[in-house]
């Protein structure tokens, strides 16, 4: 395919249960794409179940997980969503190859570690291009940065407490990016500075809106130190997560104490190993079509300064299907204009928390946000 009629946007990780949803985002907002994988053939056949795919403008490609053959599939694209986890491990093919071609790059992740060396590594070079690199524009991380930033419309707050919790089951990659943290180090943001939580934190939090507490942990440290590090806003980040399940949360606190004691002794490739196994070993199978009524969402943020306490929470349903529309408007949005941000940015730095909500909003993921303001 000559570059004067590629595909402005590319799914790379289209076979996924995430990237068959960015797929159906894009159809819905009529965006052409390409579908790419290392599978072609069962990237077609997620297609081919793709609801009203016979109205999308969009191709099938086979790739292997090379700089070169990226760099090739990209060339003449505008922007890629990568769906290629754990990104800590896959990640940097695919920055290359957007850096190489001059596409935008997007992804899901929720490795901390990934957001960081991405910054480090990327961030730079992006911006001196003129390019948006943008790791983890979902919903775990996405919604809940656009209820911070509603707070932070509030002056005179300069602490965030970001709780963010679903109802459901992580899919296969989800679960693989879970125990891939496992063996990083995670950081919450004090007087703007990164401290390392200690291993094996976990808590309870209150939940708004049920008088039953859950079983949350820092999930990795989270994007959100990292996006507010350098807000001139922000000093202090900390990020609790999970899902609403009491049963599934608790054999997460146990993987991450086994993990503590008899895997991280263990050389790092061996660590990866073992951690892969026990991934595949709790979900080996895709999870089912979300459904409203069951899989919800619940961001919430308690924002406060000397003088100033602001809560915002927003209630949504079927997480998955907001990181893909979140991924697929983000992409049809760099179609249209610049992102307000180049180089390393979040979503809500690179297309406005307003307009995210917005989006999310016009299809019916997510209710008004419920803000209370105390001054």
């Amino acid at each position: 395919m000559s570059s004067s009629n590629k595909k402005p946007v590319v799914v790379y990780g289209a076979s996924g249960y995430t990237g068959r949803l960015v797929c159906e985002y894009l159809r819905e907002l009529n965006i052409p794409f390409i579908a790419a994988g290392r599978d072609a053939a069962r990237v077609q056949a997620v297609m081919d179940k793709v609801p009203g795919i016979e109205t999308a403008d969009y191709q099938v490609v086979g790739v292997p997980h090379n700089v070169d053959a990226l760099t090739e599939l990209f060339q003449g694209a505008r922007a890629v969503c990568n769906m290629v986890g754990p990104f800590i491990k896959h990640g940097h093919e695919v920055a290359e190859a957007c850096l190489a071609t001059g596409c935008h790059y997007m992804d899901t992740t929720g490795e901390q570690d990934w957001v960081l060396e991405a910054q480090a590594r990327w961030g730079a070079k992006f911006a001196q291009k003129g390019l948006l690199l943008s790791p983890g524009i979902a919903q775990m991380y996405t919604t809940g940065e656009i209820a911070a930033n509603l707070c932070l419309e509030t002056p005179g707050v300069d602490t965030l407490d970001i709780l963010v919790l679903w109802k459901g089951f992580p899919t296969y990659a989800s679960t693989q990016t879970i125990f891939t943290i496992l063996k990083a180090k995670w950081y919450y943001l004090e007087q703007n500075k990164y401290v390392e939580w200690a291993p094996g934190a976990s808590f309870e939090v209150n939940v708004p809106g049920q008088h039953e507490s859950a079983l949350a942990l820092p999930w990795g440290g989270t994007s959100h130190p990292v996006w507010f590090k350098d807000d001139p806003r922000v000093s202090n980040v900390k990020v609790a997560g999970g899902v609403f399940s009491r049963e599934v949360m608790k054999s997460v606190v146990a993987t991450q104490q086994m993990v503590e004691e008899k895997i991280k002794p263990l050389p790092l490739a061996q660590q990866e190993a073992a951690l892969a196994d026990i991934a595949a070993s709790v979900q080996a199978s895709m999870p089912p079509r979300e459904n409203p009524r069951v899989n919800i969402s619940l961001d919430s943020v308690y924002a406060s300064g000397p003088l100033a306490r602001v809560h915002c929470v927003i209630h949504g349903n079927c997480n998955y299907k907001q990181t893909g529309l979140l991924q697929a408007w983000a992409a049809a949005s760099l179609l249209q204009q610049p992102p307000r941000r180049v180089g390393f940015a979040s979503a809500c730095q690179a297309f406005g928390h307003r307009e995210l909500l917005g989006a999310l909003r016009s299809f019916g993921l997510a209710m008004e946000p419920v803000l209370t303001v105390h001054r």
